[in-house]
Protein backbone atom coordinates (compact mmCIF):
# COMPACT_ATOMS: atom_id res chain seq x y z
CA UNK A 1 0.00 0.00 0.00
CA UNK A 2 1.37 3.42 -0.92
CA UNK A 3 1.87 6.02 1.80
CA UNK A 4 -0.95 8.17 0.42
CA UNK A 5 -3.41 5.26 0.38
CA UNK A 6 -2.30 4.34 3.88
CA UNK A 7 -3.40 7.78 5.00
CA UNK A 8 -6.80 7.27 3.39
CA UNK A 9 -7.14 3.97 5.26
CA UNK A 10 -6.10 5.65 8.52
CA UNK A 11 -8.79 8.31 8.16
CA UNK A 12 -11.41 5.63 7.59
CA UNK A 13 -10.26 3.79 10.70
CA UNK A 14 -10.53 6.99 12.73
CA UNK A 15 -13.96 8.00 11.44
CA UNK A 16 -15.73 4.64 11.27
CA UNK A 17 -16.26 4.26 15.05
CA UNK A 18 -17.63 7.80 15.23
CA UNK A 19 -20.26 6.80 12.69
CA UNK A 20 -20.93 3.30 13.99
CA UNK A 21 -21.86 4.25 17.57
CA UNK A 22 -25.35 4.98 16.23
CA UNK A 23 -26.02 1.28 15.75
CA UNK A 24 -25.10 0.31 19.31
CA UNK A 25 -25.71 3.27 21.62
CA UNK A 26 -28.40 2.91 24.32
CA UNK A 27 -29.63 6.35 23.30
CA UNK A 28 -30.27 5.10 19.77
CA UNK A 29 -32.05 2.04 21.13
CA UNK A 30 -34.29 4.33 23.17
CA UNK A 31 -35.08 6.50 20.14
CA UNK A 32 -35.87 3.40 18.06
CA UNK A 33 -38.19 2.12 20.77
CA UNK A 34 -39.93 5.49 20.93
CA UNK A 35 -40.65 5.21 17.21
CA UNK A 36 -42.20 1.79 17.79
CA UNK A 37 -39.38 -0.50 16.62
CA UNK A 38 -38.60 -3.77 18.33
CA UNK A 39 -35.34 -3.50 20.24
CA UNK A 40 -34.84 -7.12 21.32
CA UNK A 41 -32.51 -7.27 18.32
CA UNK A 42 -30.68 -4.44 16.63
CA UNK A 43 -31.74 -5.04 13.03
CA UNK A 44 -35.07 -3.16 12.85
CA UNK A 45 -33.32 -0.01 14.04
CA UNK A 46 -30.23 -0.65 11.93
CA UNK A 47 -32.13 -1.00 8.67
CA UNK A 48 -34.28 2.02 9.48
CA UNK A 49 -31.37 4.26 10.52
CA UNK A 50 -29.16 3.37 7.58
CA UNK A 51 -31.78 3.16 4.81
CA UNK A 52 -33.86 6.21 5.76
CA UNK A 53 -31.87 8.64 3.57
CA UNK A 54 -32.98 6.55 0.55
CA UNK A 55 -36.66 7.25 1.30
CA UNK A 56 -39.15 4.38 1.41
CA UNK A 57 -36.74 2.01 -0.29
CA UNK A 58 -37.95 -1.51 -0.98
CA UNK A 59 -36.08 -4.67 -0.07
CA UNK A 60 -34.41 -4.95 -3.46
CA UNK A 61 -33.02 -1.44 -3.27
CA UNK A 62 -31.69 -1.96 0.24
CA UNK A 63 -30.19 -5.36 -0.59
CA UNK A 64 -28.43 -3.86 -3.62
CA UNK A 65 -27.00 -0.88 -1.74
CA UNK A 66 -26.08 -2.76 1.46
CA UNK A 67 -24.78 -5.68 -0.68
CA UNK A 68 -23.39 -8.04 1.96
CA UNK A 69 -26.75 -8.80 3.58
CA UNK A 70 -28.78 -11.78 2.42
CA UNK A 71 -31.82 -10.57 0.44
CA UNK A 72 -33.91 -12.94 2.56
CA UNK A 73 -32.72 -11.19 5.71
CA UNK A 74 -33.34 -7.76 4.24
CA UNK A 75 -36.89 -8.81 3.35
CA UNK A 76 -37.56 -9.63 6.99
CA UNK A 77 -37.20 -5.94 7.86
CA UNK A 78 -37.76 -3.94 4.67
CA UNK A 79 -40.19 -2.47 3.72
CA UNK A 80 -41.82 -3.29 7.09
CA UNK A 81 -39.69 -0.65 8.84
CA UNK A 82 -41.57 2.07 6.94
CA UNK A 83 -44.92 0.87 8.29
CA UNK A 84 -43.62 1.67 11.78
CA UNK A 85 -42.21 5.12 11.01
CA UNK A 86 -41.68 7.20 7.89
CA UNK A 87 -38.14 7.88 6.66
CA UNK A 88 -38.56 11.50 7.73
CA UNK A 89 -39.47 10.50 11.27
CA UNK A 90 -36.56 8.05 11.34
CA UNK A 91 -34.11 10.73 10.21
CA UNK A 92 -35.31 13.12 12.90
CA UNK A 93 -34.95 10.40 15.52
CA UNK A 94 -31.53 9.49 14.11
CA UNK A 95 -30.36 13.05 14.66
CA UNK A 96 -31.68 13.01 18.22
CA UNK A 97 -29.95 9.68 18.84
CA UNK A 98 -26.59 10.98 17.58
CA UNK A 99 -26.98 14.17 19.61
CA UNK A 100 -27.70 12.27 22.82
CA UNK A 101 -24.98 9.69 22.15
CA UNK A 102 -22.27 12.23 21.39
CA UNK A 103 -23.16 14.39 24.39
CA UNK A 104 -22.82 11.40 26.68
CA UNK A 105 -19.76 10.01 24.91
CA UNK A 106 -17.78 13.22 24.61
CA UNK A 107 -19.01 15.29 27.53
CA UNK A 108 -17.82 18.88 27.54
CA UNK A 109 -15.77 18.27 24.39
CA UNK A 110 -19.01 18.43 22.40
CA UNK A 111 -18.96 22.21 22.79
CA UNK A 112 -15.21 22.60 22.46
CA UNK A 113 -13.25 24.44 19.84
CA UNK A 114 -11.31 21.34 18.80
CA UNK A 115 -14.48 19.46 17.90
CA UNK A 116 -15.65 22.48 15.89
CA UNK A 117 -12.35 22.46 14.03
CA UNK A 118 -12.58 18.72 13.35
CA UNK A 119 -16.18 19.03 12.15
CA UNK A 120 -15.28 21.83 9.75
CA UNK A 121 -12.41 19.83 8.24
CA UNK A 122 -14.39 16.60 7.84
CA UNK A 123 -17.29 18.53 6.32
CA UNK A 124 -14.95 20.00 3.70
CA UNK A 125 -13.86 16.51 2.75
CA UNK A 126 -17.43 15.21 2.65
CA UNK A 127 -18.53 18.08 0.44
CA UNK A 128 -15.68 17.27 -1.95
CA UNK A 129 -16.79 13.65 -2.32
CA UNK A 130 -18.07 12.71 -5.76
CA UNK A 131 -21.45 11.02 -5.37
CA UNK A 132 -22.15 9.81 -8.91
CA UNK A 133 -23.04 6.11 -8.79
CA UNK A 134 -22.73 6.16 -4.99
CA UNK A 135 -26.33 5.86 -3.80
CA UNK A 136 -25.86 5.81 -0.02
CA UNK A 137 -23.29 8.60 -0.08
CA UNK A 138 -25.54 10.66 -2.36
CA UNK A 139 -28.60 10.13 -0.17
CA UNK A 140 -26.76 11.24 2.96
CA UNK A 141 -25.05 14.13 1.20
CA UNK A 142 -28.46 15.43 0.11
CA UNK A 143 -29.65 15.83 3.69
CA UNK A 144 -29.54 19.34 5.20
CA UNK A 145 -26.47 20.03 7.28
CA UNK A 146 -27.23 20.39 10.99
CA UNK A 147 -26.06 23.47 12.87
CA UNK A 148 -24.34 21.82 15.84
CA UNK A 149 -20.71 20.89 15.14
CA UNK A 150 -20.93 17.41 16.68
CA UNK A 151 -23.87 16.60 14.41
CA UNK A 152 -21.98 18.03 11.43
CA UNK A 153 -19.08 15.74 12.32
CA UNK A 154 -21.32 12.67 12.43
CA UNK A 155 -23.06 13.50 9.15
CA UNK A 156 -19.79 14.19 7.38
CA UNK A 157 -18.29 10.95 8.72
CA UNK A 158 -21.40 9.14 7.49
CA UNK A 159 -21.18 10.60 3.99
CA UNK A 160 -17.53 9.56 3.78
CA UNK A 161 -18.03 6.04 5.13
CA UNK A 162 -20.92 5.44 2.72
CA UNK A 163 -18.86 6.97 -0.09
CA UNK A 164 -16.14 4.46 0.67
CA UNK A 165 -18.66 1.63 0.99
CA UNK A 166 -20.38 2.44 -2.30
CA UNK A 167 -17.01 2.43 -4.03
CA UNK A 168 -16.08 -0.85 -2.35
CA UNK A 169 -19.17 -2.52 -3.80
CA UNK A 170 -18.20 -1.46 -7.31
CA UNK A 171 -14.74 -2.96 -6.79
CA UNK A 172 -16.22 -6.22 -5.47
CA UNK A 173 -18.47 -6.55 -8.52
CA UNK A 174 -15.55 -5.87 -10.85
CA UNK A 175 -13.57 -8.54 -8.99
CA UNK A 176 -16.34 -11.04 -9.67
CA UNK A 177 -17.32 -11.44 -6.01
CA UNK A 178 -21.05 -11.64 -5.39
CA UNK A 179 -22.42 -10.59 -1.96
CA UNK A 180 -21.90 -13.87 -0.15
CA UNK A 181 -18.59 -14.57 -1.92
CA UNK A 182 -17.34 -11.19 -0.76
CA UNK A 183 -17.89 -12.28 2.85
CA UNK A 184 -16.51 -15.79 2.41
CA UNK A 185 -13.36 -14.48 0.74
CA UNK A 186 -12.89 -11.84 3.47
CA UNK A 187 -13.30 -14.43 6.23
CA UNK A 188 -10.79 -16.62 4.41
CA UNK A 189 -8.03 -14.01 4.81
CA UNK A 190 -8.74 -13.69 8.54
CA UNK A 191 -10.69 -10.43 8.55
CA UNK A 192 -13.02 -11.91 11.16
CA UNK A 193 -14.28 -15.29 12.23
CA UNK A 194 -16.97 -16.81 9.97
CA UNK A 195 -19.38 -16.61 12.91
CA UNK A 196 -19.14 -12.82 12.76
CA UNK A 197 -20.20 -12.84 9.13
CA UNK A 198 -23.24 -14.95 10.04
CA UNK A 199 -24.87 -11.68 11.11
CA UNK A 200 -25.48 -10.96 7.42
CA UNK A 201 -28.11 -13.70 7.22
CA UNK A 202 -26.71 -16.16 4.69
CA UNK A 203 -27.69 -19.79 5.25
CA UNK A 204 -25.12 -22.53 5.80
CA UNK A 205 -26.01 -23.91 2.36
CA UNK A 206 -25.43 -20.51 0.72
CA UNK A 207 -22.10 -20.12 2.54
CA UNK A 208 -20.97 -23.62 1.47
CA UNK A 209 -22.00 -22.98 -2.14
CA UNK A 210 -20.02 -19.75 -2.18
CA UNK A 211 -17.00 -21.57 -0.78
CA UNK A 212 -17.30 -24.14 -3.54
CA UNK A 213 -17.43 -21.44 -6.22
CA UNK A 214 -14.32 -19.80 -4.79
CA UNK A 215 -12.59 -23.18 -4.54
CA UNK A 216 -13.28 -23.75 -8.24
CA UNK A 217 -11.69 -20.37 -8.97
CA UNK A 218 -8.61 -21.41 -6.94
CA UNK A 219 -9.26 -18.57 -4.48
CA UNK A 220 -9.77 -20.94 -1.53
CA UNK A 221 -8.18 -24.23 -0.58
CA UNK A 222 -10.22 -27.24 0.52
CA UNK A 223 -9.96 -26.19 4.15
CA UNK A 224 -11.61 -22.84 3.37
CA UNK A 225 -8.48 -20.71 3.73
CA UNK A 226 -7.50 -18.22 1.07
CA UNK A 227 -4.92 -19.38 -1.44
CA UNK A 228 -2.13 -17.11 -2.60
CA UNK A 229 -4.42 -16.06 -5.46
CA UNK A 230 -7.26 -15.45 -3.04
CA UNK A 231 -5.13 -13.27 -0.80
CA UNK A 232 -3.85 -11.34 -3.80
CA UNK A 233 -7.39 -10.70 -5.00
CA UNK A 234 -8.54 -9.44 -1.59
CA UNK A 235 -5.47 -7.23 -1.30
CA UNK A 236 -6.26 -5.78 -4.73
CA UNK A 237 -9.89 -5.19 -3.69
CA UNK A 238 -8.77 -3.27 -0.61
CA UNK A 239 -6.18 -1.28 -2.56
CA UNK A 240 -8.70 -0.28 -5.20
CA UNK A 241 -11.23 0.60 -2.50
CA UNK A 242 -8.69 2.94 -0.94
CA UNK A 243 -8.03 4.48 -4.35
CA UNK A 244 -11.76 5.02 -4.92
CA UNK A 245 -12.03 6.70 -1.51
CA UNK A 246 -8.97 8.92 -1.91
CA UNK A 247 -10.19 11.84 -4.03
CA UNK A 248 -12.16 13.78 -1.37
CA UNK A 249 -9.15 13.83 0.96
CA UNK A 250 -7.13 15.78 -1.57
CA UNK A 251 -9.11 18.88 -0.63
CA UNK A 252 -7.04 19.08 2.56
CA UNK A 253 -3.40 20.02 2.64
CA UNK A 254 -0.83 17.85 4.37
CA UNK A 255 -0.80 19.98 7.51
CA UNK A 256 -4.61 19.95 7.66
CA UNK A 257 -4.72 16.17 7.34
CA UNK A 258 -2.23 15.75 10.15
CA UNK A 259 -4.16 18.25 12.27
CA UNK A 260 -7.33 16.28 11.66
CA UNK A 261 -5.66 13.06 12.81
CA UNK A 262 -4.65 14.89 15.97
CA UNK A 263 -8.17 16.20 16.51
CA UNK A 264 -9.91 12.89 15.84
CA UNK A 265 -7.63 10.85 18.07
CA UNK A 266 -9.36 11.65 21.39
CA UNK A 267 -12.80 11.20 19.81
CA UNK A 268 -11.76 7.79 18.46
CA UNK A 269 -10.49 6.82 21.90
CA UNK A 270 -13.80 7.86 23.44
CA UNK A 271 -15.79 5.79 20.94
CA UNK A 272 -13.59 2.70 21.21
CA UNK A 273 -13.29 3.04 24.97
CA UNK A 274 -17.04 3.33 25.45
CA UNK A 275 -17.47 -0.44 25.23
CA UNK A 276 -20.41 0.01 22.88
CA UNK A 277 -18.72 -1.23 19.72
CA UNK A 278 -17.96 -4.91 19.06
CA UNK A 279 -14.32 -5.91 19.08
CA UNK A 280 -14.72 -7.85 15.83
CA UNK A 281 -16.82 -6.74 12.84
CA UNK A 282 -17.41 -7.63 9.21
CA UNK A 283 -15.32 -4.61 8.18
CA UNK A 284 -12.12 -6.24 9.35
CA UNK A 285 -10.72 -3.00 10.75
CA UNK A 286 -7.53 -3.66 12.64
CA UNK A 287 -7.18 -7.19 11.30
CA UNK A 288 -6.45 -6.77 7.59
Amino acid sequence: MSESLGRVRRMWHLLEPLHAVLYYAPEAVAEAAALGYRTDERWPGYFAWRAAPLGEADAGRVADTFYSFSPAMVSEYVPAVWSVASPGAVLAARTRAVDRTYRKLLGDAVDGQELREAAALVRRVAEAAGIANRPLAAANAALPWPREPHLVLWQAATVLREHRGDGHLVVLVEAGLDPVESLVSFAAVGAARPEVFASRGWSDAEWRAARQRLLERALLDRGGAATEEGRALRAEVERRTDEAAADPWRVLGEAERERLVELLGPLWVAAIGSGMLPSETTLGIGRV
